[in-house]
């Protein structure tokens, strides 16, 4: 009887109040780009070839590679095929289509239109014969597919406030600079207003490179940041949008600030005895995954849910022509 005595029937569940940022997850490229991925399937069969990863994400690439994509990190791995070739969300250098097109690969671009536009302002800009700064991270595939749009030496990467304050240009007179769509809007701004205080005829976007969803995602951060015990961001340690969310988190104010791809990643020792949560997801990160760590601290907590939005996003691109409806006849 004592031992019955001992084991309650239930275990109260400490509470949980959980802040959910909205926008989070998918932004309109993303969402491009695998809808490409998915409808070359269905309407080509399998397989497809995807250079590089479509988008960082690995739960998203698994599931695509289960349908029949094959990702392979340069063209030459590419045996002789008519089957689609993808290119992935970032964007790729010129030499990557002209590679493709020397082979008579079948191309299917999925650059995010929002990095079209960069590119197509770096080379308006290098047209007009001025030197190109790029504000963006060294090594990453949005940044090294720009810099691969002019020729060795035409663009000059800044990626911190020291490099912008030790850049020595070859005339000052004839600067402009372009950025990394998925950047810190804080970093970015402090660059650039110290490269607008050293060259104040330096040119500039029209509109500002960073994305939407970047400026969406780290706004809707910022509104929850001080106000929770830890922020998770959903995403990939190689997504830069992803990263820059953690970042902003804890500059926001918050003790602890945590990215994680799955709910199985989850430190619960780093979070022990936290009340309040926030959660949000980068630009390449499913939907489903947010709803697995819900369900994983519903597990444990005692949850209530508050979704905090600070915008609302409509934002669609077109799918490239191939998948078009083209008339009967």
């Amino acid at each position: 009887m004592s031992a019955l005595n001992h084991a309650p029937s239930t275990v109260t569940k400490p509470p949980l109040r959980l802040l959910i940022a909205a926008p989070r997850g998918f932004c309109a490229g993303v969402d491009r780009a695998i809808q490409i991925v998915e409808q070359a399937l269905q309407k080509f069969g399998a397989p497809v070839y995807v250079r590089h990863e479509i988008v960082h994400n690995r739960y998203v690439v698994d599931s695509l590679k289960a349908k029949g994509a094959i990702f392979v990190k340069e063209l030459h791995e590419i045996p002789e095929t008519d089957q689609p070739v993808i290119f992935s969300a970032h964007g790729v250098a010129k030499s990557v289509p002209q590679a493709a097109q020397s082979r008579n690969m079948f191309v299917l671009d999925a650059t995010c239109p929002l990095v079209s536009k960069v590119h197509m302002e770096a080379s308006r800009h290098f047209e007009q014969g001025r030197e190109i700064v790029l504000v963006g991270h060294r090594g990453h595939p949005e940044v090294i597919g720009t810099m691969g749009q002019l020729p060795h030496g035409a663009v000059v990467l800044i990626e911190t406030a020291d490099d912008a304050r030790a850049f020595a240009p070859k005339d000052a007179g004839k600067l402009a600079y372009v950025t990394q769509t998925t950047l810190s809007l804080d970093d970015t701004a402090e660059i650039v207003t110290i490269l607008k205080a050293r060259f104040p005829g330096i040119a500039g976007p029209v509109k500002e490179d960073i994305c939407y969803a970047t400026t969406n995602r780290q706004h809707a951060v910022k509104a929850i940041a001080s106000d929770v015990d830890a922020v998770i961001v959903v995403g990939s340690p190689k997504s830069s949008n992803s990263l820059r969310l953690v970042e902003v988190a804890e500059r926001s104010g918050c003790p602890v600030s945590l990215l994680i791809e799955r709910a199985s990643d989850i430190p619960w020792d780093q979070i022990e005895g936290i009340t309040r949560l926030g959660l949000t997801a980068g630009a390449s990160a499913p939907e489903v995954i947010v709803d697995e760590v819900i369900e994983a601290f519903r597990d444990r907590y005692s949850v209530t849910v508050d979704v905090v939005t600070t915008a609302e996003e409509r934002v669609v691109f077109n799918l490239p022509r191939e998948f078009r409806q083209r008339p009967a006849g």
